[in-house]
This record gives structure tokens, C-alpha cells and sequence, in this order.
């Protein structure tokens, strides 16, 4: 019998919660049902508010060092989630997956240097290196028309690269497409690049919601050239609901590329958490896996809930259910619609906050994002106004 219930609905609204409060600032206007930025309308898994309570009544919050059995933490769940042996020395709290990714740009490359990036993509995989002035070169993602599952170009990645290209984002699993990539696609993104001097970032933040019969697979553990090649970003946010702690962390296995990358954190204090960041994070991966057996299974049913209904009642709409995370591209070719107008569908028709498809590169036009990781009557009247407005369109 299910522990935890995902039903309940709780009011976000007055937290300062980015998806509820600044809806009027990012839409427009007040009057939507928020599904687009990527934190769920769950609460953590109690053991997480626990941890920091008993913290708190501590009450004082002067300078800290990491809770004792943080490192222990994060290896053990490695290990035991993904197979993944790893060494404490690897270990570097980061303050942000993206912030991570942003150090990374700063401390291996230059102006002169350029960037792969994977489109349709996290948009930050694109603006980070722009507001950074590096050159980003795409290599975008095909889609299989057939099974609604995205692939790499392998042949166009050895065709763009030239001696001036010196990092490749990797997107795994892959937001927002939900792909989770395969043992062999790694292997051979790995041995691209390390016969060519690029450095992997692989952002694994979505790692643990893998779906079904679908298994993460962390870039580093592929092979020696991905694990001496590579700086792989984690977090427990995504996993756990708990994104506000601003908890993440670094593996880096080459000792060179160690010792230059923790250096730069290191020279800015960039390494250094607040008081309450390890103490969540450690409560979450020693305490939180019965409950998120329980929201991956929930989400799931949320996708098949979303994918049934379109076919349903907006055919021209598709899912594709995602094989990791609870986000859902939805592909809106079928309504023709300029990407203007149908962004103006779902914000001003149905009243829907979701995330622009246009926002994850040009590949993403057509599409919207939407996070399914809320209770299900929430979706249900979403999918009830998002079916009004596109019947109102149709007769137009």
C-alpha cells in the first residue's frame, strides 16, 4: 500500500516559489495552472524536513563544514542506485548544476574556443556559454518520428569538430526530450571526444527518475576514456523535490582535471555549501528511496494519464513520455500553429504555464514542455482547458 500521498494539493501560492509567484512576471498574467519550471507540487520526502528541523533548534547558524557522512552519503547512493563506484577525493560541492556548468566554461575554456551543445535542450545549455561570449555549435538530436524517441547524430558531431572545439554539454538522461542514453551511445560520445581533446560535462541532475525498465547510465562509468575525460554535475534536487537547498555536487576522476577544476572553486569559495546542504542532502539519499519508489511510480501514471487523454481528445497534440524525469515534451505540430500563436494557446486560451519549446533551441519549435510532477487533478483540469482552447481553434 502506497505511503506517501501525491494526491494533496498544496497551496504554493506565498512562498516565493518561482513556478506559483512569478507567473504575472514570466506570463503575463496571474490566472495559470503552473506546469512549467522543473520542481514537483510534492513535499520532500519527510526525512528532509526532519534533518533541518532538528538542525534549527539548534539555533545557531554560524560558519559549517559539511555534516559528518555527507561524502559517505552521495557514494553509497551512487553505488548502490547506478552501479557507480566513485572516491571521495572526486567529490566537490557545487552551489547549482548550472553554476556548475558555467565554472566549468570558465576554468577549460576561452573566447577562442567552442562549445557542443545537443538541441532541443536545456536552455541554460545555450545562454550559459552566449553570456560567457564562447562559440556554441550544435549538433542537434534527431527525431524518430515513428517512436517519439530522440537520437543522437554521431556522424554530424565528428563533422563539426574542429581544433578549436574544447567542451561538449551532455544532457543525461535528456531534458527535454526524457531520453535516457543507452550504454553504447556514451561509449561512443566518449571516444569521440577523447580522441579529440573535448572535456564532457555530463549533467546527470535527472539521473534518478529514470522510468520503468529504463536504468541511468553515468557517463563516467562507461569506459576509462569517459571517466578521464569527463566532470559529471548531480544533484538530489530533481530526485527529491528539494531544489531550494541549492545542493549539488561534482565527480571528477582524472587527477589533473581534479586538481584544476577544484582549484578554481576553491580560489572563490565556490566550494562551500550553507549550513543546511549537506545535512538535506545526506538525509535524502540515506532516507528518501521508499518515497521516491512511490513518486516515480505516481509520475508515471501521470504520463500515461497526459498521453491517453490527447490521444482521446487532442489528437493533434502527441506525448512523448518521457524514459526519465516528469517532464513531458509535448509535440504540437499537428495544430500548424506559428510558435507565437501557440504559445498564446496555451497561456491565453487554456490559461496553461508551461515552457516554450522555442526556448530549447530552434529544434524545439512546434513542442511545449510541460511538468507533470503535481497532482493528478491538477493535470486533469489542465487538460480540460488545453482541450476547450484547441476546439476552439479548430472551429476558427
Amino acid at each position: 500500500m502506497p505511503v506517501f500521498n501525491f494526491d494533496e494539493i498544496i497551496d504554493r501560492n506565498g512562498t516565493d516559489a518561482l513556478k506559483t509567484d512569478f507567473l504575472e512576471e514570466r506570463f503575463g498574467r496571474k490566472d495559470l495552472i503552473p506546469l512549467w519550471i522543473a520542481d514537483m507540487d510534492f513535499p520532500a520526502p519527510p526525512a528532509i524536513a526532519e534533518a533541518v528541523t532538528e538542525r534549527c533548534k539548534h539555533g545557531i547558524f554560524g560558519y559549517t563544514h559539511h555534516c559528518e557522512g555527507y561524502h559517505e552519503a552521495i557514494i553509497d547512493w551512487l553505488s548502490e542506485q547506478h552501479g557507480w563506484p566513485v572516491k571521495q577525493e572526486w567529490i566537490t560541492f557545487i552551489p547549482g548544476v548550472v553554476k556548475g556548468i558555467a565554472f566549468v566554461i570558465d576554468c577549460f575554456t576561452t573566447q577562442q574556443n567552442r562549445i557542443v551543445i545537443q538541441p532541443p535542450v536545456y536552455q541554460p545549455f545555450s545562454t550559459i556559454p552566449a553570456l560567457h561570449h564562447r562559440h556554441i555549435v550544435t549538433n542537434p538530436l534527431i527525431l524518430d518520428e515513428g517512436s517519439g524517441v530522440y537520437n543522437m547524430d554521431l556522424e554530424h558531431l565528428r563533422s563539426i569538430i574542429t581544433p578549436e572545439t574544447k567542451l561538449l554539454i551532455l544532457c543525461n538522461p535528456h531534458n527535454p526530450g526524457g531520453r535516457v542514453w543507452t550504454r553504447t551511445e556514451l561509449a561512443e560520445i566518449a571516444e569521440i571526444c577523447y580522441q579529440n581533446d573535448i572535456l564532457v560535462i555530463s549533467d546527470e541532475i535527472h539521473s534518478d527518475l529514470a522510468m520503468q525498465n529504463h536504468k541511468h547510465i553515468p557517463f563516467a562509468s562507461v569506459s576509462e576514456h569517459a571517466a578521464q575525460n569527463s566532470i559529471t554535475l548531480m544533484a538530489p534536487s530533481k530526485t527529491f523535490n528539494m531544489a531550494g537547498f541549492v545542493s549539488s555536487f561534482a565527480v571528477v576522476p582524472n587527477p589533473e582535471i581534479r586538481k584544476k577544476f577544484f582549484a578554481f572553486l576553491e580560489s572563490s569559495e565556490l566550494n562551500q555549501a550553507h549550513c543546511f546542504a549537506s545535512i538535506a542532502t545526506k538525509a535524502a539519499y540515506r532516507n528518501g528511496l521508499p518515497w521516491l519508489k512511490e513518486v516515480k511510480e505516481y509520475i508515471w501514471q501521470n504520463c500515461c494519464f497526459v498521453d491517453q487523454y490527447l490521444k482521446e481528445n487532442i489528437p493533434q497534440i502527441k506525448a512523448l513520455k518521457p524514459q526519465a524525469s516528469f517532464l513531458i515534451w509535448l509535440d504540437c505540430r499537428g495544430l500548424k500553429l506559428p510558435q507565437n500563436e501557440l504559445a498564446d494557446l496555451f497561456v491565453k486560451d487554456a490559461k496553461l504555464a508551461l515552457n516554450d519549446g522555442a526556448m530549447f533551441g530552434k529544434e524545439g519549435i512546434g513542442f511545449m514542455r510541460m511538468n507533470v510532477g503535481t497532482p493528478r487533478r491538477i493535470l486533469e483540469e489542465a487538460l480540460s482547458n488545453l482541450k476547450i482552447a484547441v476546439d476552439k481553434c479548430t472551429i476558427k
